[in-house]
C-alpha cells in the first residue's frame, strides 16, 4: 500500500509534533510504527515522510531562523506546538524543496493547519508562509 503525498505530509508532521515534546527520539518516530493501517504498508511508502521529518529537524535552526524573522509582535516560544509544526514543515518544504511550487506546499500547510490546528491557525500558517515564500 502506498501513503501517498498528503498522508505522508501528515505523517511528518504527527512526528514534528512529538518529537517537539520530547517524548521520542527522532530514531524512533522515523520508524512511524504508530501509524496504524489495515493494508500492510511497506518500508518504501515511508520515505517521503521520513525526508520531510528528518529534513526539517536537519536544517531547523535555519527553518527556526526564518520563521523568527516573519513573526510580527508574536513571540516564538509561544507558538502552540500544532502551528509550530505545521510552519517548520512547510518552510522546509519552501527552502530545500524547491520541485515544489510554494503555492502547493502553502497550500497544504494550510489544510494541515485546519485539521490540525486551532479555529485560525489555518489564517496565520498561510500569512507566515507567504511571506517567507516571498523571500526564498
Amino acid at each position: 500500500m502506498q501513503i501517498g503525498r498528503r498522508r505522508g505530509r501528515i505523517l511528518a508532521f504527527q512526528a514534528l509534533f512529538a518529537w517537539d515534546f520530547g517524548q521520542s527520539s527522532p530514531e524512533e518516530l522515523v520508524q512511524f510504527e504508530w501509524f496504524e493501517t489495515k493494508e500492510p504498508v511497506s518500508e518504501e511508502a515511508f520515505l517521503f515522510p521520513k525526508m520531510l521529518f528528518l529534513g526539517t529537524l536537519e536544517h531547523l535552526e535555519e527553518i527556526d531562523t526564518h520563521i523568527k524573522n516573519n513573526l510580527h509582535n508574536w513571540d516564538f516560544d509561544r507558538l502552540n506546538k500544532a502551528d509550530k509544526a505545521i510552519i517548520r514543515l512547510g518552510v522546509y518544504s519552501l527552502l530545500f524543496q524547491k520541485d515544489t511550487p510554494s503555492a502547493i506546499v502553502i497550500d497544504e500547510a494550510v489544510n494541515l493547519a485546519r485539521s490540525f490546528g486551532t479555529d485560525d491557525s489555518f489564517k496565520f500558517v498561510n500569512a507566515i508562509l507567504d511571506s517567507i515564500a516571498k523571500t526564498a
